[in-house]
Protein backbone atom coordinates (compact mmCIF):
# COMPACT_ATOMS: atom_id res chain seq x y z
CA UNK A 1 0.00 0.00 0.00
CA UNK A 2 1.17 3.64 -0.93
CA UNK A 3 1.10 6.21 0.93
CA UNK A 4 -0.24 9.67 -0.41
CA UNK A 5 2.76 12.18 -0.75
CA UNK A 6 2.69 15.33 1.14
CA UNK A 7 2.41 17.18 -2.27
CA UNK A 8 -0.58 15.48 -3.15
CA UNK A 9 -2.21 15.75 0.19
CA UNK A 10 -2.05 19.39 0.19
CA UNK A 11 -3.31 19.72 -3.04
CA UNK A 12 -6.38 18.05 -1.95
CA UNK A 13 -6.43 20.12 1.40
CA UNK A 14 -6.42 23.05 -0.63
CA UNK A 15 -8.99 22.29 -3.21
CA UNK A 16 -11.35 21.19 0.18
CA UNK A 17 -10.84 24.64 1.43
CA UNK A 18 -11.76 26.47 -1.60
CA UNK A 19 -14.73 24.83 -2.73
CA UNK A 20 -16.24 25.08 1.24
CA UNK A 21 -15.34 28.78 0.72
CA UNK A 22 -16.88 29.87 -2.60
CA UNK A 23 -20.19 27.49 -1.48
CA UNK A 24 -20.31 29.67 1.78
CA UNK A 25 -19.47 32.95 -0.30
CA UNK A 26 -22.00 31.48 -2.74
CA UNK A 27 -24.96 31.16 0.08
CA UNK A 28 -24.20 34.74 1.38
CA UNK A 29 -24.93 36.05 -2.29
CA UNK A 30 -28.31 34.18 -1.97
CA UNK A 31 -28.78 35.32 1.16
CA UNK A 32 -28.91 38.93 0.23
CA UNK A 33 -31.60 38.27 -2.49
CA UNK A 34 -33.53 36.77 0.07
CA UNK A 35 -33.03 39.33 2.26
CA UNK A 36 -34.27 41.86 -0.46
CA UNK A 37 -37.31 39.32 -1.60
CA UNK A 38 -38.35 39.79 1.96
CA UNK A 39 -39.05 43.37 2.19
CA UNK A 40 -42.51 45.04 1.86
CA UNK A 41 -43.94 48.42 1.75
CA UNK A 42 -45.83 50.74 3.48
CA UNK A 43 -48.66 53.11 2.18
CA UNK A 44 -50.57 55.78 4.55
CA UNK A 45 -52.04 59.38 3.78
CA UNK A 46 -54.65 61.72 5.30
CA UNK A 47 -57.82 62.57 3.39
CA UNK A 48 -59.07 65.89 3.72
CA UNK A 49 -61.57 67.72 2.04
CA UNK A 50 -61.30 71.08 0.21
CA UNK A 51 -60.48 73.36 3.17
CA UNK A 52 -57.86 71.01 4.41
CA UNK A 53 -60.53 69.79 7.52
CA UNK A 54 -59.62 65.93 7.97
CA UNK A 55 -62.40 63.27 7.03
CA UNK A 56 -64.16 59.77 8.26
CA UNK A 57 -63.42 58.01 5.09
CA UNK A 58 -62.86 54.99 3.65
CA UNK A 59 -59.77 53.91 2.03
CA UNK A 60 -59.89 50.74 -0.29
CA UNK A 61 -55.96 49.26 -1.57
CA UNK A 62 -56.90 47.09 -4.24
CA UNK A 63 -54.13 44.24 -5.34
CA UNK A 64 -53.98 44.66 -9.46
CA UNK A 65 -52.46 41.24 -9.68
CA UNK A 66 -54.64 38.97 -7.56
CA UNK A 67 -57.61 41.65 -7.42
CA UNK A 68 -58.38 41.73 -3.73
CA UNK A 69 -59.19 44.37 -2.29
CA UNK A 70 -58.37 45.82 1.73
CA UNK A 71 -60.38 48.85 3.20
CA UNK A 72 -59.31 51.02 6.05
CA UNK A 73 -61.79 53.63 8.06
CA UNK A 74 -59.48 57.00 8.61
CA UNK A 75 -58.98 57.90 12.08
CA UNK A 76 -60.35 61.10 13.38
CA UNK A 77 -57.29 62.69 11.73
CA UNK A 78 -58.47 61.51 8.67
CA UNK A 79 -55.12 58.98 8.16
CA UNK A 80 -55.14 56.22 6.85
CA UNK A 81 -52.16 52.94 6.68
CA UNK A 82 -51.74 49.75 4.84
CA UNK A 83 -48.50 48.09 5.59
CA UNK A 84 -46.83 44.51 4.94
CA UNK A 85 -47.63 45.44 1.07
CA UNK A 86 -45.19 43.64 -1.74
CA UNK A 87 -42.77 46.02 -3.53
CA UNK A 88 -43.47 44.09 -6.53
CA UNK A 89 -46.98 44.14 -7.02
CA UNK A 90 -49.23 47.29 -8.39
CA UNK A 91 -52.00 48.35 -6.56
CA UNK A 92 -54.17 50.83 -6.83
CA UNK A 93 -55.80 53.03 -3.69
CA UNK A 94 -59.48 54.63 -4.10
CA UNK A 95 -60.60 56.76 -0.92
CA UNK A 96 -64.51 58.12 -0.75
CA UNK A 97 -66.44 59.56 1.61
CA UNK A 98 -69.85 59.98 2.14
CA UNK A 99 -70.99 63.54 -0.28
CA UNK A 100 -67.65 63.75 -1.71
CA UNK A 101 -66.12 62.51 -5.15
CA UNK A 102 -64.00 59.45 -4.91
CA UNK A 103 -60.37 59.69 -5.61
CA UNK A 104 -58.14 56.97 -7.44
CA UNK A 105 -54.43 56.21 -6.94
CA UNK A 106 -51.78 53.90 -8.54
CA UNK A 107 -49.18 52.85 -6.62
CA UNK A 108 -46.51 51.10 -8.91
CA UNK A 109 -43.97 48.81 -8.84
CA UNK A 110 -41.32 50.64 -10.32
CA UNK A 111 -41.39 53.26 -7.75
CA UNK A 112 -38.62 52.00 -5.72
CA UNK A 113 -39.54 53.54 -2.05
CA UNK A 114 -40.83 51.45 0.77
CA UNK A 115 -42.65 53.72 2.55
CA UNK A 116 -44.84 56.17 0.43
CA UNK A 117 -47.48 58.71 1.33
CA UNK A 118 -50.37 59.64 -0.69
CA UNK A 119 -52.94 62.36 0.70
CA UNK A 120 -56.18 62.81 -0.87
CA UNK A 121 -58.01 66.02 -1.08
CA UNK A 122 -62.08 65.13 -2.05
CA UNK A 123 -64.49 67.50 -3.46
CA UNK A 124 -68.34 67.99 -2.66
CA UNK A 125 -70.20 66.19 -5.13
Amino acid sequence: MRLPNLRNTLVLVALLAALTSSAALGQGIFDKYKKKEAQTRSVNGLVTDEAEVALHAVVQLKNMRTLDVKSFHTDDAGKYYFYGLDPNIDYELRAYADGYEARVRKVSSFDDRMELFYAFELKKE
